[in-house]
This record gives C-alpha cells, sequence and structure tokens, in this order.
C-alpha cells in the first residue's frame, strides 16, 4: 500500500493529525528550524551575492536522519511547517535535505489543526513559495550581517558579550527616548474644580468645571484658583441644558497577533513571549478528558482580522441559539484589515466557536483557561449586536462659569452579553431651568504627567503602528532586550537600564539611518515586496550593505570607547577623585577613577530627572560576628542572592549563607539557603549540598500549614499580590503574609 509522509514543525501536532489520518499516512515533525547559519562565524559570502552557508543546527542530526529515512518509504512528502514566512522556509531547507530521498516532495498548510482542515489542504498541495523563502532569507542575513558586523564594535568599546540587532536597537531606542522625554518633563501645576449638587429630586451628583467667561478653563495657581472659588461662592446654579441621546457601541475585531499580546498583557498580566507560549499549544492542541486532543484555536501569527465564511455562520448559529435573534448584527460583520497587513490567514478564533471555555476548563490549566477565554469571548463579541447606551448631559451655569457632567445607561448589552464592558453612571431626571442645591464646591491641585513608560502592550502597539518588525518578531525583541540586560521591568514598564542607555547612544552616534525608525519601517516594506516578487532578495541586500559598509568603516575608526568608564560629576568621598560608571557581571556601578589607587566602589540610583547619586548604603543588623565580635550585616551578592557577613570585612572575611530557618524537606539535617544562578536567578537549596540535592524556585517560611501540617510554607506572587502558600499542590492552602512575614 502506497504511503505518504506529513512533515509538521512542531512534535505536539503529530499526536493530532495522527488521529485524523488512515494508516496511509505517516505524520514526523521537524522540531522547528533544521538548518541555520553557523553561530561560530558570519556563514554569508558578500562577494558572491550574499550567498549563505547552510548548516545542519547541532543536535538535530538525529531529527534529519529520521525524516531522511521516512521521505524513503513514502510516495509523496507533504511538508506542512506553520502558515507563514518561518514556515515556509522551513519547508524550504527540509526540502532541500530531502530532496535525493524523496519521490515527489509538495507544501500544504492549514490554519487550524482539524481533520477538515488537514484533509481539504491534502486536497491543494502546491510547491513551496519561493519569493516567501526569499523574503525570510533576506531578513536572517540581513540581521545576520548588521549583528555580526556591529556587535564587536560594541564588544571594543562597551562591554563583551553584548549585541545589536537591526530591529531590537530600534525597540531599545523607542525605550530610552521614552526615558529622555520623562527626564526633560517639567511638571505645570492647574487646578480642577467640582461642585456637589442636588435637584430636587434625586441624589446628589457633581459637575465639573469646564468654562470660564466663554474660555476652556486654565487655573494655574493657588492664588486664581482662590479667585475662583470666591467668585462662586454663593450664586445659584442653573440648569441650562439636558441632553440625552443614543450611542451605539460597536464590538472589536478578532484577535490578531498583536492584539492579542496587548489584551493578555492588560487583562492577565502575561508578557508577550509568555501569551505566544501558551497559544501554541492551544493552537497545537490539548489532550481532553476523553484521551483524545483536540487543537482549540486557529493559527496565532496574524495580522488579518479576516475569518472564514464557515466560522461566521457557526457564530452566527452559536449567538442565535444561546442568546436569541436580537443578539445578532443587521447584517455579517467584516472588519477592515490594516493597509500594512499581509492578511495571509484567518484572525485568531476558536476552531469550535460550541466548545465553550468553562466546557474545556477541567483539561486546561489556569493560564491556557484565561487565554482561550479571552481569544473565545472576543471572537463571539465581534460576531454579535452593538451595544447600545443613553448618555445623557447635564449643563449649569454659575454667574460666570459654566459646569458639566455626563451619564450613561445601557439600554441593550449585545456584545457585552459576553465582554461585559462601561457601567451603568445613572443621573437624576433634571430639567432645563431648574436651580441646584449647592453643598460643596471642591478645588483640587494637580500636575501635568511626564509621558508614561512603555508597559509590554504598549510597545508592541507602537512597534504595530511604526511598521518595526512583524506580529511573530515582537516576543522574541522584547525577551532580547530583557535578556542582553539594556532594559528592565518597574511596576510593569520599561526603564532602560545604564548599559541600554549607553548601548542606544553609541549606535545613535554611529548609526542614526539604522536606528532611524522610518528607515526600519521601510526595510518592512522592501521584505514585503521580496514576498511579493516584486523585488529580488539579493538586490535588497546589496543597496543596504551598499551604504552599510561605508557606515561601519567609520564607527570602526570613530566610535569612542567606555570601556574604562564614563566620566560622571560625582566625586569619590575617599580621595576626591571623578567617580566612572563601569559595567560588571552584575551591571553598572561606581568606581574612583584613581583606580587601583583608590579602591572606591558604590551602587547609584538615577532621580526623575535622570540625575545621578552615590547610593545609600542600607544595612540591616542581624548579629554579632563569631570571629571578631564586630556586627553581621545582610548583603546581596553580584548576582542578587542575600548573604550574612562581617560588617569589618575586608579586616574580617566571615561570610555564611542567608537562612530561611527552614529544615530541608528531604534530608531533614541541613536549613534551606537562599542562592543564586550566574544569570541572577533567586533559588533555595540545602545548606548540606551535595550531600543533598534539595533545591526549590520559592521562597520558604518558617510557620506550618494549618490545613496539612506541611513544616513550612512558601512565598508565591499572584495577580493579586504576594501569599504565603502550601508547598503541597494538592493541599491548596494560601493566606496573606503578615506584617512580620513581610
Amino acid at each position: 500500500m502506497s504511503k505518504s509522509l506529513i512533515i509538521v514543525e512542531s512534535p505536539a501536532k503529530v499526536k493530532t493529525i495522527r488521529k485524523f489520518l488512515g494508516p496511509e499516512y505517516m505524520v514526523e515533525a521537524s522540531v522547528g528550524h533544521v538548518r541555520d547559519l553557523p553561530s561560530s562565524s558570519l556563514g554569508v559570502d558578500e562577494d558572491k551575492g550574499f550567498a549563505p552557508h547552510y548548516q545542519i543546527i547541532p543536535g538535530k542530526e538525529k531529527v534529519v536522519s529520521e525524516l531522511k529515512a521516512a521521505a524513503e518509504k513514502a510516495d509523496t512528502v507533504y511538508l506542512a511547517p506553520d502558515p507563514d514566512r518561518e514556515g515556509e522556509a522551513i519547508a524550504w531547507h527540509v526540502e532541500e535535505l530531502l530532496r535525493d530521498k524523496a519521490k515527489d516532495i509538495k507544501r500544504i498548510q492549514f490554519n487550524e489543526i482539524t481533520k477538515r482542515a488537514v484533509l481539504e489542504a491534502l486536497k491543494h498541495p502546491r510547491d513551496v513559495d519561493r519569493d516567501l523563502v526569499h523574503a525570510q532569507q533576506a531578513r536572517r542575513i540581513l540581521d545576520r550581517l548588521v549583528g555580526y558586523k556591529i556587535s564587536p564594535l560594541l564588544w571594543r568599546t562597551v562591554k563583551r558579550g553584548i549585541s545589536a540587532g537591526r530591529v531590537q536597537s530600534v525597540a531599545l531606542r523607542l525605550i530610552v527616548d521614552r526615558e529622555g522625554e520623562r527626564e526633560a518633563f517639567v511638571p505645570e501645576e492647574y487646578w480642577v474644580f467640582r461642585a456637589l449638587v442636588q435637584g430636587s429630586i434625586g441624589e446628589e451628583f457633581r459637575l465639573n468645571l469646564v468654562k470660564h467667561r466663554g474660555k476652556k478653563v486654565a487655573i494655574g495657581s493657588l492664588a486664581e484658583a482662590r479667585a475662583l472659588e470666591e467668585e462662586v461662592q454663593g450664586k445659584p446654579f442653573d440648569v441650562t441644558k439636558v441632553d440625552s441621546k443614543l450611542r451605539e457601541r460597536q464590538p472589536q475585531p478578532p484577535f490578531t497577533t498583536s492584539t492579542l499580546q496587548q489584551a493578555a498583557n492588560q487583562r492577565l498580566g502575561y508578557g508577550a513571549k509568555r501569551t505566544m507560549g501558551i497559544a501554541q499549544r492551544l493552537y497545537e492542541g490539548i489532550e481532553m478528558g476523553d484521551g483524545n486532543v483536540t487543537a482549540l484555536i486557529t493559527y496565532m501569527r496574524t495580522d488579518s482580522v479576516r475569518i472564514s465564511d464557515e466560522a461566521q455562520a457557526a457564530a452566527a448559529t452559536y449567538i442565535r441559539e444561546q442568546f436569541g435573534d436580537k443578539y445578532l448584527p443587521g447584517e455579517e460583520r467584516v472588519y477592515k484589515a490594516k493597509a500594512s497587513a499581509q492578511d495571509a490567514h484567518e484572525a485568531i478564533r476558536p476552531v469550535d466557536v460550541s466548545l465553550v471555555p468553562d466546557m474545556v476548563r477541567p483539561s486546561l490549566t489556569a493560564e491556557q483557561y484565561n487565554l482561550y477565554k479571552l481569544i473565545w469571548c472576543r471572537f463571539v463579541a465581534s460576531q454579535m449586536a452593538q451595544a447600545v447606551y443613553r448618555d445623557t448631559t447635564i449643563t449649569a451655569e454659575c454667574g460666570e462659569t459654566q459646569w458639566q457632567t455626563k451619564g450613561q445607561c445601557q439600554v441593550f448589552d449585545g456584545w457585552q452579553k459576553v465582554l461585559p464592558g462601561e457601567k451603568d453612571n445613572l443621573l437624576p431626571e433634571l430639567e432645563a431651568g431648574e436651580s441646584l442645591a449647592v453643598h460643596a464646591i471642591e478645588k483640587e491641585q494637580k500636575f501635568t504627567q511626564p509621558p508614561a513608560r512603555y508597559s509590554e502592550a504598549s510597545l508592541v502597539r507602537t512597534l504595530e503602528e511604526l511598521g518595526i518588525g512583524r506580529p511573530s518578531t515582537y516576543a522574541t525583541i522584547i525577551s532580547t532586550l530583557e535578556d542582553r540586560g539594556y532594559v528592565e521591568k518597574r511596576e510593569k514598564a520599561f526603564v532602560p537600564t545604564e548599559l541600554g542607555r549607553v548601548v542606544c547612544r553609541q549606535l545613535l552616534e554611529n548609526f542614526a539611518k539604522l536606528m532611524d525608525v522610518h528607515f526600519t519601517a521601510q526595510m518592512e516594506g522592501a521584505l514585503d515586496k521580496v514576498a511579493e516578487g516584486q523585488e529580488g532578495w539579493d538586490e535588497l541586500l546589496s543597496t543596504f550593505m551598499d551604504d552599510f559598509n561605508p557606515t561601519l568603516e567609520r564607527a570602526d575608526k570613530n566610535m569612542k570607547t567606555v570601556k574604562g568608564g564614563m566620566e560622571t560629576e560625582l566625586r569619590c568621598p575617599d580621595c576626591g577623585e571623578p567617580l566612572l560608571i563601569r559595567f560588571g557581571k552584575a551591571g553598572a556601578f561606581l568606581a574612583c577613577k584613581a583606580y587601583p589607587t583608590c579602591k572606591y566602589s558604590s551602587n547609584f540610583v538615577r532621580d526623575e530627572h535622570g540625575h545621578l547619586s552615590i547610593a545609600p548604603v542600607q544595612q540591616i543588623v542581624v548579629g554579632i560576628c563569631p570571629q571578631c565580635g564586630s556586627d553581621l550585616v545582610l548583603k546581596r551578592s553580584r548576582t542578587g542572592s542575600r548573604f550574612i557577613a562581617c560588617s569589618g570585612y575586608p579586616e574580617c572575611h566571615y561570610a555564611a549563607p542567608f537562612s530561611t530557618h527552614v529544615k530541608c524537606p528531604k534530608c531533614g539535617k541541613g536549613e534551606i539557603v537562599e542562592k543564586s544562578s550566574k544569570k541572577g536567578r533567586i533559588f533555595y537549596s540545602c545548606s548540606t549540598y551535595p550531600a543533598c540535592d534539595f533545591s526549590t524556585w520559592n521562597e520558604p517560611v518558617a510557620r506550618e500549614c494549618p490545613e496539612c501540617k506541611s513544616p513550612y510554607l512558601v512565598v508565591r506572587t499572584t495577580k493579586q499580590g504576594t501569599v504565603l502558600a502550601c508547598p503541597n499542590r494538592e493541599c491548596g492552602y494560601t493566606c496573606s503574609p503578615s506584617d512580620e512575614d513581610e
């Protein structure tokens, strides 16, 4: 019997697809990319038309051998990686490796992992799209040339081991520029006025001052505020107008990759990388209670808001059966994609709309359930009737001032039946000419605020609006900036580190065009033209390098080194010499310019205007040194973990790990102590290591669980804050930490 071989990217898809097909189909996985440029060299021959030197990725030799063996047994090989440029490139690389083994090779793609979609794809095989492959290859070579040529300059002038990237560096510039705007921001004072009033019927409500003497209110000082307060004090408030009108609020379109990442960050607190990882599992399939693997969502890398006619009809049927005809829109909803959208396949939606989130909840982890519910609700809402509100605006006058308030009442919930939205804000029923009783005039001093730092959601939105990168790259861009130590998160917002500031400045001074937002967006447009067959990939690279190489040569000569440290206005408290910002394994620190004659060093802080100051030394005394009798103080290592050390250092070298005073649950002999990895991640292990190999990521607290009598609890961080939890997952006990624990 003839056999066909289907090759997908992920092993997780193999089991799902095998369930759909009979014994005449073999299904194997490439486990992502099988070939790439070498990591130890440039791997691109610029003199021969930018010819890439691909090699099998180390560790993938066995996978390639298995694919070749399977291809020899098959009459037809169907390449079925993900339906995007990256997937097209993987299909081409596999095709190149199997060309001598396979009799016939075809490319298929499907947007959802269902029996119908897979069988339909098998009916419409095609050749690998060389234009899409060339676009991905051009992007890969472009990024390789930029990274491998600029990074050594940064190693020489800033710090070894860091990197530059064509897109990541522009994203870094956005974050650094925003921080600069905040530091240069000068707040301006302004005052707001509210009047607490009441009509003849109904409860009291507040009016906001909107105009004074026919002009928009602009009160910039306490003196002006007091003058206006005296002007209206004791004067009557009369209603001059009551406007009431209906307002329709339309649903948002189903998710694209970008909007999914934004919504997951804002509503669930998930980062882009975490969101895409969860979505990948929902796309590839989840094992349900009956043992079958079921794919729950369509492909999650898309910039399209389009959905298929079949999915739209299924949604309409579900809405009609569950909520009634009045919840269906008057006509089918068609959402318009952005002009720059590739629109290669559908928006992100549930594969089967009848699989309500609560039905599949027992088979999902908490984060999978949360994301599936978000996707399901957004899709169903996008196909429902609009919500209708009655908006009411009350306008009143007092002397030469005009005051207003707005209220709303939901008339019909529509799509908000599945995605609850605005709350009612009811106002009393009033008529023009009615006088209001004034209970209080409230004034409040405020100051204008600097532009907000980028969160993951706002950074992804900005990258998309500016045309920088593509939906599939946003998560990688953000994780690269964090992994390189260029940015850190404070209160869920990105703040550039000293290293990030320096790298950004070096690149701006020497590669201004590469760091230009509009140029980066133009390159994305050029890559799109390659994908559409309108431009040659080698021509694009040649044009880029004709401009880039001279710039690189100038940078090689002119880039200033900061390896010895960047001089600041601060002076060494020991010798009076200038202090320098230097970069170590644990980050930036201050060091005396006179080193090694003077060995002073310290951490530093920046205020809201970017001014540097020496960080205050805060030492917590925890005991007496057993060697010299001085105070023992709590300190942190270069990698972040706490430890106990003698305050008499360097005369006394006594030090000990920070103990949680919790006995090791595995050996019962040692105590659990705090440690940190080379990359700075805190963990806890037994003090008798290596005799006992117990370790955990969660900080133990010496408190017995009141339910299962576990001898200790652990600290966990949730969306609601920090809690103490039982380490025994089956127990599930949690409580808020007391002040003593904190």
